[in-house]
């Protein structure tokens, strides 16, 4: 569901890094290079991803560049409720996530436009609000094609169906051309 991203060349992460004050590393390259090819992923597959072309870099590698990289704002660290952390490199804007119940799927959601009263809070309790996260739930279309099996309607009020599933990379119809 998703927008067509263009995957960032070498020299535009290259200039990532150095313009949050990283030094430029294989690792980092590589690491930044897999999310932004794979948005939403998992650290299980980001590994995946990196160890495919760079098989020196350690599973500790990547742990601590994505760390890294969240810290200085290069990626996002996402983890609804019942999910693994996952990991995108849309930032720089207040955008929401959907999740299906059934398969896990996760997508970006722009922000609601116009009168929303759900992000505007009842009562501020003295806080400077400056962001929402809003989270949605319900199934994707794949999931509803294939349909009642599984169905969000057949579960307990907050049970949040497969959410903590581990997403599959797929070849990514969602990101073209560029390094991964």
């Amino acid at each position: 569901m998703g927008n067509t991203r263009q995957v960032p060349t070498a020299s535009d992460l290259e200039g990532a890094l150095r313009s949050a004050a990283l030094r430029v590393t294989r690792p980092r390259m590589a690491v930044l290079a897999a999310v932004h090819a794979h948005p939403h992923a998992d650290t299980d597959s980001i590994i995946g991803a990196v160890r495919s072309d760079h098989t020196e870099v350690s599973h500790q590698a990547v742990y601590d560049v994505l760390r890294a990289l969240t810290t200085a704002g290069l990626v996002r660290r996402i983890q609804p409720s019942g999910s693994v952390a996952r990991y995108e490199s849309r930032v720089g804007d207040n955008h929401h996530h959907v999740v299906c119940r059934s398969c896990g799927d996760l997508a970006d959601v722009d922000c609601a436009v116009g009168d929303t009263p759900c992000l505007i809070a009842s009562h501020d309790s003295g806080y400077s609000i400056d962001e929402a996260e809003v989270v949605y739930w319900g199934q994707c279309p794949t999931c509803l094609a294939a349909g009642p099996a599984g169905a969000a309607s057949d579960r307990a009020p907050g049970d949040r169906g497969a959410a903590g599933a581990t997403p599959t990379i797929r070849p990514s119809s969602e990101t073209t051309g560029g390094p991964t």
